[in-house]
């Protein structure tokens, strides 16, 4: 397959989803009630919960939280979303830089898109 044709499957928004907008229609304590609970089950490592907890809500520090949680366990694609979704801009180009130069690493390694020519 042709670099052309791999660029031109990629979709446009990219290969993560992420949360488009805060749910305003939350009243305010219950927000703050729910923020509270989900600091509570991601203290007690109860992750999945508070993070459906904090997209739920919008709560930006839980959802950053959420993605140094899960790039502690080695998951940086889902750290990248939550990155995003946060959103926590030092921390999405911290992660793509780091995946970029992988990448980078990888093709230099393999030639041209691992298909063993160097392009020389």
């Amino acid at each position: 397959m042709k670099k052309e044709e791999v660029l031109a499957k990629i979709p446009a928004k990219g290969f993560l989803k992420t949360v488009d907008t805060i749910p305003k229609d939350i009243p305010s304590s219950q927000r703050a009630a729910l923020i509270r609970k989900g600091n509570e089950l991601f203290n007690a490592g109860r992750y999945d919960q508070a993070k459906r907890i904090f997209l739920t809500v919008g709560y930006s520090d839980g959802i950053s939280r959420i993605g140094d949680y899960h790039l502690q366990q080695h998951d940086t694609l889902e750290a990248l979303r939550m990155y995003m979704s946060a959103p926590a801009p030092d921390k999405t180009e911290m992660l793509i830089e780091k995946m970029a130069a992988v990448v980078q690493t990888w093709l230099h390694e393999k030639g041209d898109y691992g298909t063993g020519h160097t392009g020389k």
